[in-house]
C-alpha cells in the first residue's frame, strides 16, 4: 500500500513485506485515547487494540495487544507468558526500548522483536486496528496478514468487567461474550453480514460451555 503520509518504520516494513493495509489519519483530530480514536474514526472500539509494553518477573520484556475498550488483565498475561508476574513499564523506558513513543507505539516495527500476546477477541473481525507508529495514525488490517510481518499468540487476557460507556451498542455488548461462544454463534462484529443469535440463546451457551 501507498501512503503519502510520513513513513513510520511500521508502514516501512508493512510496505517491504507488500501486505495489504489501510493507514487511517486522525492527526487532525482532538482525540487523545483509543476511545476517543474509535469515536473519531467511527469504528467499534473493540476492534482498536492498544499496544501496550511490559516486563516480566524474569526482566523478560512482552508486547500485549488489547482492544481500547478493554484493560489488560496482568494475572492472565503472566500466565499467558508463562511468568510469575507482568508490570507495564515506566513511560521513560518505551522510546528507547521500542523506538515508538507513548500513544504511537505499534507492534510491528519495534528495535527489537519481543513476544506478542493479541487477545483472542481479535479472531471476531475480519481486521483490527493498531498505531502506525506515531501519533496520529492507526493501521487496518487482518490477523493473517499482520502474522506474516511478526509472530504473535492469542490468549485470553482481559479483565471481566468491561470499560462500559453510557451508550454502549448492543454488538459492543455481544462482543464481550467469550470468543468461542461468538464464533459457535457465527457472530461478526466488524462486519454484521449475518442475522446474529439473540443474547438469550448466547447466553445459553456461555452456560453450557465448560
Amino acid at each position: 500500500m501507498k501512503s503519502r503520509e510520513e513513513k513510520t518504520n511500521a508502514i516501512r516494513l508493512l510496505e517491504q513485506k507488500k501486505l495489504p493495509f489501510k493507514v487511517h489519519d486522525y492527526s487532525q483530530s482532538d482525540a487523545v485515547n483509543g476511545m476517543e480514536i474509535a469515536d473519531y474514526l467511527h469504528e467499534n472500539p473493540d476492534r482498536v487494540f492498544k499496544t501496550l509494553v511490559t516486563v516480566g518477573k524474569s526482566a523478560s520484556h512482552y508486547v500485549f495487544l488489547v482492544p481500547v475498550s478493554r484493560e489488560l488483565d496482568l494475572k492472565k498475561a503472566a500466565k499467558a507468558v508463562n511468568e510469575k508476574s507482568i508490570d507495564m513499564i515506566k513511560s521513560k523506558e518505551l522510546l528507547p526500548l521500542t523506538g515508538y513513543i507513548h500513544g504511537g507505539c505499534s507492534p510491528v516495527g519495534m528495535k527489537k522483536f519481543f513476544p506478542t500476546i493479541i487477545d483472542e477477541s481479535a479472531e471476531i473481525f475480519d481486521e483490527i486496528f493498531f498505531s502506525g507508529g506515531k501519533i496520529g495514525l492507526q493501521i487496518e488490517m487482518s490477523l493473517s496478514e499482520l502474522r506474516k510481518v511478526i509472530t504473535f499468540k492469542l490468549r485470553i487476557l482481559l479483565l471481566r468487567n468491561p470499560i462500559c460507556q453510557p451508550h454502549t451498542s448492543a454488538a459492543q455488548r455481544i462482543s464481550y461474550l467469550p470468543v468461542h461462544v461468538l464464533l459457535e454463534n457465527r457472530i461478526n462484529i466488524g462486519k454484521i453480514s449475518r442475522r446474529p443469535a439473540s443474547m438469550s440463546t448466547m447466553r445459553s451457551s456461555l452456560d453450557k460451555s465448560p
